[in-house]
C-alpha cells in the first residue's frame, strides 16, 4: 500500500471529523497516534446519541470521504452494534461510540500524551 504523507493524512482525518460534526457528532476529537502506532496515523473519535444517529454519522463520513477525497474504507466494523462502530481507512480510523461506551473505553485518556488536532480551525 502506498504511504500517504503525514500532512495529507492529517487533512483526510480532519475531513472525517468535519463530516461527523455535520451530523452533530458530540465531542469529536482527532488524535495523532502516528508516532506510537505503526498501523495508522490518526484516531477520529466522536459520540452519537443513539443507534440511528451512529449510522447517520457513519454514512455522512463515508459519503464525504468518497465525494471529496475519493477514499473508501478498508473495512467497517460494528454496523449492527448500538454501542460502537469503527471505520478503518488505513491511514486513520474513525471510532463512533454511544455515550456510555465512550466513557467506558475513554480512548482520550489512553492517548493522553499524544497531540490532539485543532480540526475545527485547521484549514
Amino acid at each position: 500500500m502506498k504511504r500517504i504523507p503525514q500532512l495529507e493524512s492529517n487533512l483526510l482525518a480532519t475531513c472525517a471529523a468535519r463530516s461527523a460534526a455535520e451530523k452533530l457528532g458530540v465531542e469529536t476529537l482527532v488524535i495523532d497516534v502516528g508516532d506510537v502506532i505503526g498501523i495508522t496515523d490518526f484516531f477520529v473519535i466522536t459520540t452519537s446519541n443513539n443507534h440511528r444517529h451512529m449510522q447517520s454519522i457513519r454514512e455522512e463520513i463515508e459519503t464525504n470521504m468518497v465525494k471529496e477525497c475519493d477514499l473508501k474504507p478498508v473495512r467497517v466494523e460494528g454496523k449492527e452494534s448500538e454501542q460502537w462502530l469503527l471505520i478503518d481507512y488505513g491511514i486513520f480510523v474513525v471510532h463512533i461510540f454511544d455515550r456510555e461506551w465512550r466513557s467506558f473505553y475513554n480512548l482520550e485518556r489512553l492517548w493522553l500524551d499524544q497531540p490532539i488536532l485543532d480540526w475545527k480551525n485547521d484549514d
